[in-house]
């Protein structure tokens, strides 16, 4: 393996590890709020969360480069203000990828909260515990599959993302070159091995994670069985 393909899968990690820790502290809260609110538009919130599901990664990936364009008020803001351009950048395919990623963190977490019975939280309530300690000390780690769900599947979707870092990213080695990138790259150069290089690491890493949540989720059943 030349450096080159090294490069290219710790970038793809970076990512993904990035993405994921970056999502579990803004999931959480958001989880928390979708599951428990009784806001009236709040459908209309978990459509807009959910978005990334059902929309092409291309629309999604058009509109981070609108964002980022030095045209537009947030993009003149960042270049003019703070000197930094995210359109082709590492900085630039990691927000676009949070985005993107975001159902993927929030469901699993905001499923776990909502099958956790209410006594739960008004028990603790009644012993003196404030909202927060309740969250994190009750009701988390009862929600420890939702927790090891969420975190397996966004890793697993960041690491394939393509359309959209392709997008807001380009194919920059060492900076946007991700492994998915690279394996539609190595194909048009005609490097089937190589490509197969990448693409067998990405399945075995895949199938690990969701091997991974098939096996809590069955031991959760058994446990409730039990």
């Amino acid at each position: 393996m030349d450096s080159s393909f090294i490069q290219t899968l710790l970038l793809t990690f970076k990512l993904a590890f990035l993405t994921t820790s970056i999502l579990l502290v803004i999931g959480l809260p958001i989880a928390r709020w979708l599951a428990y609110s009784k806001f009236r538009f709040k459908p209309l919130i978990e459509a807009l969360v959910s978005m990334p599901m059902v929309l092409p990664p291309s629309v999604i990936g058009y509109y981070m480069l609108v964002l980022y364009s030095p045209k537009e008020a947030f993009g003149s803001f960042l270049e003019n203000v703070l000197n930094v351009r995210l359109a082709f950048s590492f900085e630039g395919i990691l927000i676009a990828s949070v985005v993107f990623s975001l159902p993927f963190m929030v469901q699993p977490l905001q499923n776990g909260l909502r099958s956790l019975p209410d006594s739960l939280r008004e028990a603790s309530y009644t012993l003196g515990k404030s909202t927060l300690t309740t969250f994190f000390r009750v009701q988390l780690p009862n929600i420890k599959p939702s927790i090891i769900t969420a975190i397996a599947l966004t890793f697993a979707h960041t690491i394939g993302e393509f359309g959209v870092v392709l997008m807001v990213g380009g194919n920059m080695p060492g900076e946007t070159r991700v492994a998915s990138i690279a394996i539609y790259d190595e194909v048009q150069s005609l490097n089937f091995a190589t490509a197969n290089q990448y693409a067998i690491i990405l399945f075995i890493i895949s199938l690990v994670l969701l091997t991974t949540i098939y096996s809590v989720n069955k031991k959760q059943e058994a446990w409730k069985i039990i």
